[in-house]
Formats: structure tokens, sequence, C-alpha cells
């Protein structure tokens, strides 16, 4: 795989996976339902650090993350993103990844379609439909390849993700485990994830120029700092033991949205400044 389908494959997790593991039944009755905010935002992408061996010397490029819908319609995202790689020889690499995906309100049902266009050229195709059945967790996926997956029934899809996180946040949780399915890569495959949630941040602290700087529909949001380790299946991901495949980092919202992103590929970090920010007005449920 060509770095830059990597990196479009990887930034899709981010679009599909804000993230992490449940927290308990207890916790989640004691505390009012979260209330995620439809919302279209946009990222600008630039090379924030190179480690080692690292043959990238640049890179830039934005996202647009398009998320709506409520607890009664389910939840809708269009997602998509550009990169362009520079990596020191005169060689440019441009990915282009379109994503949408759609889930039910009760976290059964989670629907999924990308294409992934390197230097305009259509290399990747995933569509496909997920479903939590009573022992199991259904896969239909049609593209790249007509295939029937059965994975565990525990596996989480991405708006439960993100309800969850928020949740865990809220009850204190600073260590979570889990794993995701979400479509991405060629459709097929499970990611174990280590999430650290840290001390939610206080007014004043962290501040940060960008498009949420002066949004009053934020200033009295909380939000924590959050960085989510991703695991192949299979790998110990508790033992400390084993690198990441590679490292999200974000500030996450109470209501779903996120700032300040960071990816980190273990050789170079890319980061995504929120630049453009418009809160839209919720469909209320009938």
């Amino acid at each position: 795989m060509q770095l830059a389908q990597i990196i479009a494959a990887r930034w899709r997790l981010f679009a599909c996976t804000l993230i992490f593991a449940a927290p308990s039944v207890g916790v989640r009755a004691q505390q009012p339902p979260v209330v995620l905010v439809p919302h279209r935002a946009i990222y600008e992408l630039s090379l924030a650090q190179t480690r080692g061996s690292s043959s990238i010397v640049g890179v830039r490029g934005r996202i647009l993350y398009d998320f709506s819908g409520n607890a009664c319609d389910g939840y809708s995202l269009i997602f998509r993103q550009v990169s362009e790689l520079d990596n020191g020889e005169g060689k440019m690499s441009t990915s282009d990844l379109r994503s949408t995906t759609w889930e039910d309100a009760d976290a059964k049902k989670f629907d999924f379609s990308s294409q992934n266009f390197v230097d305009e050229n259509l290399t990747d195709t995933v569509d496909g439909r997920a479903e939590h059945e009573a022992k199991q967790t259904a896969v239909d996926l049609r593209k790249p390849t007509r295939k029937i997956l059965d994975l565990d029934a525990g596996v989480v899809f991405p708006t439960e993700h993100m309800v969850r996180a928020i949740e865990a946040a809220r009850a204190g949780k600073h260590i979570l485990s889990f794993p995701v399915y979400d479509g991405s890569e060629s459709g097929d495959k499970v990611f174990n994830t280590l999430t650290v949630i840290g001390n939610k941040i206080g007014p004043g602290e962290r501040n940060h120029d960008d498009a949420a700087a002066h949004e009053q529909k934020l200033a009295d949001v909380p939000r924590w700092p959050v960085t989510i380790s991703y695991f192949t299946a299979g790998k110990d991901v508790q033992s400390g033991e084993q690198m990441p495949d590679y490292t999200i980092g974000f500030e996450l919202y109470e209501n779903g949205i996120s700032r300040a992103l960071t990816l980190d590929y273990n050789n170079f970090v890319v980061s995504g400044k929120l630049v453009s920010l418009d809160i839209k007005q919720a469909k209320p449920c009938p």
C-alpha cells in the first residue's frame, strides 16, 4: 500500500471512530443522555514532526467532516480528506478519500461506503453493512469483494463509540480498551484500541487559534484531551510491549465536536487544525 493510501486509511478511522470502550451500565444510568450536535467541520492538515528515517518532508491537505442526525433517525457522516505528501525528492503524491456512513439510533446497524483516489486514480472501494446479532456481529461486505464476516458481538460501531467515550470522560474514566469496527481499509479488519482520556480541560486552558476559539456555543461545553492507540487485532494492547500501528490525539467536546487533531504514524506526525466550524440546528425527534 502506498503511503498516501495509508494516510487516507488512518484518517478514515478518525472520521469513523472517535472511539473507545463502554463504561458500566451503572455509569450510563447515572448520567444524562449524551446529545451529539450536527456540525460541519473543516480541518487543515500539515506536517508536525518527523522521526528516525522518515522520508516525508511535507504534508498538506484538508478534511471535511459533516455529521448529522439525531437519536431517533440515526446518524450520518459525510467525510472527505485530501492530502498531498512530499518525500523531498521532487515526488508528490495526492490521496483523495471520500466516505459516507450511517448508523441507526440503537447502534445495531452500520452502513459504510468509501472510495480512495491516489493521484486521481481510483485505488480502493469499500461498501457494506454490519449488524449486531445475538451472538455475533454480521458483516455483509459487497466491495472490494463479496464476503460475509462473522465478528465478535462486542465490537462497537462509530457513533456509539463517541457516545460511550463521552460517558466515560464524564465519569472520570482514564484508561479504556475495546475492539473497533468501522469498515475502514479493506472492510475486513478489526482494531483493538487503547485509549487514554485526560482530565477535563478548564476554562482558559489549552487555548487554540482555531475556529472553535470564538464559538459562543462551545464556551461552556466541557472537553477532554484524548489519545487513542490502534493495534492490529490479536495484539495485547494492555501489555505495553506492542507498538501501536498508529495513534490519534484530539480534544473531544461533550457534544461530539473535536479540535486539535494529531495523527502519529510513529516516524512522522500530521496535525489537523480546525479552520471552519458550522454548528447546525438539530432536527427534533418526532
